[in-house]
């Protein structure tokens, strides 16, 4: 996950290719990267797109860094439908 912080809204704005070739989810909060804030911001907002609990999610790695790994517990394929629609579609 790639994280803008004072990005002006909350939103995840779909799939995003690093320099390195990976791909990431790209997401905006409106808070500043101050005291965690940021880093709170993002885990409610993805555990607003899954649909789960906030304690649901937490950031494994990059807690100061942009780009962040997000874990969400639970099953995998409950998640599926709402990561399918972050990303683009062919055609």
């Amino acid at each position: 996950m790639r994280l803008t912080p004072k990005g002006g809204r909350d939103a995840v704005e779909g799939v995003e290719a690093l320099a390195d070739g990976r791909s990431v989810l790209k997401a905006r909060v409106r808070v500043a990267p101050e005291n965690g804030r940021a880093n709170e911001a993002l885990i409610a907002l993805i555990a607003s797109v899954l649909r789960v609990p906030k304690s649901a999610v937490s950031i494994r790695a990059g807690a100061t860094s942009r780009v962040k790994t997000i874990f969400v517990a639970g099953a995998p394929a409950l998640y599926l439908d709402a990561l399918a629609k972050l990303a683009p579609t062919d055609g």
